[in-house]
């Protein structure tokens, strides 16, 4: 397996972000990880990065309920700068929400890749990882 992924986490769980970077380091994949607590950080880096491959990630771990920019705002104006970006970055939004309006509003943006419900565990990034 691959493991020069760029990781990139926007949740504003401290604890949560904390056993997200312990799973991946556990399993093999911290080429490189970004933490970010809100979209609006995210969205910034992104377009400080939007011509640096190297910087950009892989895959992005986006939960929905966030101050300052939840991740719902982050995709509308992520499909905004994505025809920019050189490189596929592929999306699972990772919430603790099970309300069926936001699993069925995640699973209608054709940019995130699926909807997975916290706590994400070994075995699922693993799973993901692998498919990249």
């Amino acid at each position: 397996m691959n493991s020069n992924y760029n990781i990139c986490v926007i949740d504003d769980d401290d604890i949560y972000q904390f056993t997200i970077v312990k799973i991946l380091k556990s399993i093999d994949l911290d080429k490189k990880i970004s933490l970010f607590s809100d979209g609006e950080e995210a969205l910034e880096f992104l377009i400080d990065n939007l011509y640096n491959n190297e910087e950009l990630p892989d895959v992005i771990f986006l939960d929905i309920n966030m101050p300052i920019m939840d991740g719902f705002q982050f995709m509308e104006e992520y499909v905004k700068i994505k025809p920019k970006l050189n490189k596929k970055i592929t999306i699972y939004m990772v919430s603790s929400s099970v309300d069926p309006v936001d699993i069925e509003r995640a699973k209608n943006i054709s940019d995130i890749s699926d909807y997975i419900i916290k706590p994400i565990k070994a075995g699922q990034l693993q799973e993901i990882m692998n498919n990249l």
